[in-house]
């Protein structure tokens, strides 16, 4: 482990431990909202733990305590309460929380999870430990996917303030439903971009996986000519002002005439999930080469530029088995019988609660979305302890950037210490959204 730490390994042990799943009805209460913090404190361990190179103890914990298909069940049921219940609880006539910001925490803990899972998953020993739940998992992802595409073919990507990441304690503390919804909608896209990493991962353990997870990834969601689309619309590209910008480490960045031609990360986690799925033994066994697969698949082959080969050499073979495929005849549909697993988390809490949607927005209104001033400090103290700025600054990804124009910054909130800013002027014109924030923080630290 580095020198910095967050956790000691006892305390690790406890937490991950801890670990429980919760009923739609108890998301935001104070036990998940404990196991929240808990769950952030293990996030960032974990990326330390990577950076460091010095062993993953975050990752051994959880598979040792069989804790993956828990944290895929808890990231499904965020999902279906944003879907579900968020939109039931925003349109209630009584609806007009003092604070807004413990519903902040529920809209970010879908996009801790599966931060954390993305970090974990590149070990092969936590895709097999994830058991069926892999299944429930490769839908979900799918599900993101999905939606990046459609979003990609219906107005091109977000806008800059659309994507920047945050942890809890640079949120707002009151704002409209509206605008809570939007924030919601907004941070999808960080989370489909993690998702299309854990996917990756996934397909690195390919020839291990089940007979039912291979049917589910090559037949049911037909993944190999979905990630042709996503090269096809390349979502995390953009032109600005005439300039090239990548979506990389959460934020939109420019990019240098000189890097320009540099495969991103995103794009090579794409490659590299094609190249595991087309040119496995096991995949290829399966797939069924369509003439609609062949002529999607086929599309690879311009994109497959002698300067991207360099880069990644291992698609000197997919060059090859491309050539190959234009050669052969296509196949019909193919109609074996297999006796498939079913991805049952989804359904099975959709079944719990189907009818039960207004119902759970009305207790989560009464009893969890409306806390005292005094609690309110309290998590606050809480949060500021969890989002320890030394253990952040370590893990990002580059230099602070202006809370209000998202230039490099030098000079932080001398109040709070949460934001930073790159000039005077700028704090000035921020204040008016950052104040609140900035004086429940402040009398957080002085509780402590």
């Amino acid at each position: 482990m580095g020198d910095l730490e967050l956790l000691l390994p006892g305390e690790a042990a406890v937490l991950v431990r801890g670990l429980r799943s919760f009923p739609l009805r108890e998301i935001g209460s104070e036990g998940w909202n404990q196991q929240h913090e808990n769950l952030e404190k293990l996030n960032m361990q974990a990326i330390l733990d990577a950076t460091a190179s010095q062993g993953e103890p975050i990752q051994e914990l959880l598979v040792t305590h069989g804790k993956i298909p828990m944290l895929v069940e808890e990231l499904i049921a965020v999902e279906m309460w944003k879907q579900k219940v968020f939109p039931v609880l925003c349109r209630l006539e009584d609806f007009k929380p003092q604070n807004t910001f413990p519903i902040y925490m529920v809209v970010h803990h879908e996009a801790s999870i599966i931060n954390l899972l993305e970090t974990v998953f590149f070990h092969k020993e936590v895709c097999e430990s994830a058991e069926d739940a892999v299944l429930d998992l490769i839908d979900y992802c799918h599900r993101k996917l999905t939606l990046l595409v459609a979003r990609s073919s219906h107005g091109g990507p977000p806008e800059e303030e659309e994507c920047q990441s945050s942890t809890p304690m640079q949120l707002e503390h009151h704002v409209a439903p509206q605008e809570l919804q939007k924030q919601a909608e907004l941070m999808q896209f960080e989370i489909a971009s993690k998702a299309l990493s854990v996917l990756r991962y996934i397909t690195d353990c390919v020839d291990s996986l089940s007979l039912s997870t291979l049917n589910r990834m090559l037949s049911t969601h037909n993944l190999p000519c979905l990630l042709v689309e996503l090269l096809e619309h390349n979502p995390w590209s953009r032109r600005e002002g005439g300039k090239l910008q990548q979506f990389e480490g959460g934020r939109w960045q420019t990019v240098a005439p000189s890097e320009q031609q540099k495969l991103s990360k995103l794009d090579g986690q794409v490659w590299i999930a094609l190249y595991n799925l087309l040119l496995s033994h096991e995949a290829r066994a399966r797939y069924c080469f369509t003439s609609f697969a062949k002529g999607q698949l086929l599309k690879l082959q311009a994109f497959l530029t002698d300067t991207l080969v360099d880069q990644l050499p291992n698609l000197a073979g997919l060059q090859g088995f491309l050539a190959h495929l234009a050669l052969t005849e296509t196949q019909p549909p193919k109609k074996d019988l297999v006796l498939e697993q079913i991805p049952e988390i989804w359904e099975r809490l959709e079944r719990e609660n189907r009818g039960k949607w207004q119902a759970i927005a009305k207790y989560q209104l009464r009893h969890v979305f409306s806390p005292s001033e005094q609690d309110l400090q309290l998590q606050a103290r809480r949060w500021a302890e969890t989002y320890r700025l030394d253990v952040l600054e370590a893990i990002a990804p580059e230099r602070p950037r202006c809370a209000y124009c998202s230039a490099e910054a030098s000079k932080r909130c001398s109040r709070c210490q949460n934001e930073w800013y790159c000039c005077r002027e700028c704090q000035v014109k921020h204040w008016e959204k950052h104040g609140k924030a900035c004086v429940l923080a402040a009398q957080g630290d002085r509780a402590k």
